[in-house]
């Protein structure tokens, strides 16, 4: 498959994800907001990746890029893509779907539970989500579920924490890609959030164990597995 992803920072690439693609075979472009803003056509790729950034979605006048980026993200949809967005990804996401995206009551930064929501079990997620993993969060934001979507997870500090819909487009509140290597560089360029609030942790606490970044990417690899799936699968019955 062809697999095109927009990249806002610098800092906030694929992580995890680009070695998997690459091993698949797979042919990746990106569009790097922050360097030239341009958009190939839907017809150049099958795969949407949309990343995460500092950014919040309304944040039009500091990036008048966010008006065409959203457009690109609903013509894609539209033109029946898989579409996965990660943080400010999904809230673009269901931003475009129609959602209401607002500052969430508490900032979540670092390793917190999710618990799996029922209506997963109906999705081609279903395997890819145990009942309850710890996940690495970077967020202030959130979304409701847009219509017809699945909710996926909450957390003890949002209610919101993922969505499915047609099983194809789906958002992540939370981050299963990032390395020791990204959780550091997001730590050096957004470190002024580690306010010490309720569910911020500290740098020393989100870097201690490692292996913790290898465990979600494991989710992450079973996540991609079953969007590839799902596309192969509809592309056979189409």
């Amino acid at each position: 498959m062809k697999v095109h992803y927009l990249q806002h920072v610098p800092f906030e690439g694929l992580s995890s994800i680009e070695p998997v693609l690459i091993a698949k075979g797979h042919q990746l472009s990106s569009t790097h907001l922050y360097n030239i803003p341009l958009f190939p056509s839907v017809d150049e790729f099958d795969w949407l990746i949309v990343m995460g950034g500092p950014m919040g979605i309304h944040d039009h006048e500091t990036f008048p890029w966010l008006v065409d980026e959203k457009h690109f993200i609903k013509t894609a949809i539209d033109s029946g893509k898989v579409v996965l967005g990660i943080c400010l990804g999904a809230q673009l996401i269901a931003d475009v779907l129609g959602a209401k995206i607002y500052r969430n009551e508490y900032r979540e930064i670092g390793w917190f539970n999710i618990n799996r929501q029922s209506g997963v079990d109906d999705t081609i997620l279903t395997d890819a989500f145990p009942d309850r993993v710890e996940v690495f969060h970077w967020h202030g934001d959130t979304f409701d579920i847009p219509e017809g979507a699945v909710s996926l997870a909450e957390s003890e500090a949002c209610q919101r924490q993922g969505f499915i819909l047609d099983n194809r487009v789906a958002g992540f509140q939370f981050h299963l890609e990032t390395t020791l290597e990204s959780a550091t560089a997001l730590i050096e360029h957004c470190g002024d959030e580690l306010d010490g609030s309720r569910y911020v942790q500290s740098k020393s606490e989100m870097l201690a164990e490692p292996e913790r970044f290898m465990a979600i990417n494991g989710v992450m690899l079973l996540v991609l597995n079953a969007l590839e799936a799902g596309r192969c699968n509809a592309d056979d019955n189409g």
